[in-house]
This record gives structure tokens, sequence and C-alpha cells, in this order.
């Protein structure tokens, strides 16, 4: 009998709501019980997040959750407005794990790769990484094309460590960067973060070239962190 509840504890503990959604629907509750009409603004992020208790970087992902569900409209440099009135019934789209919680997987882990990486890269490995930056800096004004550098960036310096696993799990990460991702990246990504990200990227490329792991492990979590803070405060 014990074993069967702690199944069923396990079970439904795995199906536990994502932050976001929770706080997406403290939103649509404010919404409702201030009676907010469509095309109303809605308070500042910092009013929100402390009239809810939340953080700011957990109140921007569930403003962009419900902006993909259409219940609101962030207007950049203007704010954030009702775009239609909340179903009590409806339930809010999946669009997978939260932009954060991807980040903070990826502080941890990528930076113990570059620094893997950093110990063992071959000099065919190390010339695949700086191929990827070559491209990210040829591509800088195309989305499409910077993107797909940037991944490419990141999954060499995976490929360099030797370990397959090491590139499925990287691989796995940046396959996250869902709707939830690339929406909040249109809003709050900035020229300043587009150009750091470049000089960032030199900085990791340069200490693993020189073999150096301390200094690749601090060069991939000051970029990621980097990243958060952007994307976090705008």
């Amino acid at each position: 009998m014990n074993k069967k509840n702690n199944v069923g504890q396990a079970e439904t503990g795995s199906h536990e709501p994502r932050l976001y959604r929770v706080v997406a629907d403290k939103i649509q509750g404010l919404i409702a019980d201030e009676g907010m009409q469509a095309g109303e603004r809605l308070p500042s992020e910092r009013d929100l997040a402390t009239k809810l208790s939340v953080s700011r970087a957990s109140l921007r992902e569930a403003l962009i959750a419900l902006e993909l569900s259409g219940v609101v409209e962030v207007r950049g440099g203007s704010g954030v407005y009702v775009s239609q009135l909340p179903d009590a019934e409806a339930d809010l789209a999946e669009v997978g794990p939260g932009p954060f919680e991807v980040l903070s997987a990826r502080r941890l882990i990528e930076s113990e790769v570059a620094a893997i990486a950093a110990r063992v890269a071959t000099d065919s490995a190390i010339d695949e990484i700086l191929k990827a930056v070559l491209e990210m800096e040829k591509h800088h004004a195309n989305y499409s094309s910077n993107e797909s550098a940037d991944r490419n960036f990141h999954l060499a310096i995976a490929r360099a460590t030797g370990n397959s696993a090491m590139v499925g799990v990287v691989e796995y990460l940046w396959n996250q960067r869902g709707r939830l991702w690339h929406k909040l990246k249109e809003h709050f990504q900035t020229e300043e973060l587009r150009q750091q990200t470049l000089t960032d990227h030199r900085n990791i490329l340069e200490a693993i070239a020189s073999h150096d792991p301390a200094a690749a492990r601090k060069a991939m979590r000051a970029h990621l962190e980097r990243v958060t803070r952007t994307f976090s405060r705008g």
C-alpha cells in the first residue's frame, strides 16, 4: 500500500505546473478581480512583481506566456495591456520550460563543458569553435543565420570534449529554447547584448584555445549570466 501511494505521489509531483504558469494564473486572477477591460494597461512590472510576491524573471516569463495565449499584449516602451478578457475555463497553452529555467541549467552544465573542452580540445576541435564564432560575426544582422551560428558555437564546444553524452545534453538544452524563449528575446534582447555576446564568445574561444579550464568556465558563466540579467531586467 505504501509503495503504491509513493508511486502515485511521484506521478502527481511530476505534473506540477511550471512556475510561469502559476504566475500567469495569478495575473489572470488579478485582471478578473480588478475588473480590467480589454485595452487597459496593467501595472508596471515592478508593481506587479511586488503585488504578486514573485520575482521579475518569473513575472516576465508569465507575461510572455500570456501574450502567446492572446491574453495580453506586450508593447515595448509602453507596457503590458489586456488584449482579451481571461476565460476562467481556458487553460494556458503549454510552451515548454521557462527561459530562466533553461538558462539556470545551462550556466551549471555548459560552464563545466567549456572547462572540459579547454583541457582536452584538439586543434581541429578548436578550429570548429572558431568557425562558428566567425559565422556569428559574419551574420550578426541576420537573426536566423546568427541563431544557427550561435547554436553551432555551443555544440562545437560540447563536441570538443570528445563526450557524445555532453553533446546530447547541450543539444537538448538548446532545443528547449521554444516559443517562450524566442518571444522573450524578441522583446528584450538589446544591441548591446548582441555585441557583448560576440565578445563573450571570443573570450570563451580564447580560454579554450589556451587550454585554461578555469578561464573557460568563468567566461562561459559570465556570458550566460549576462543573458539572464538582460532578459530579467530589460
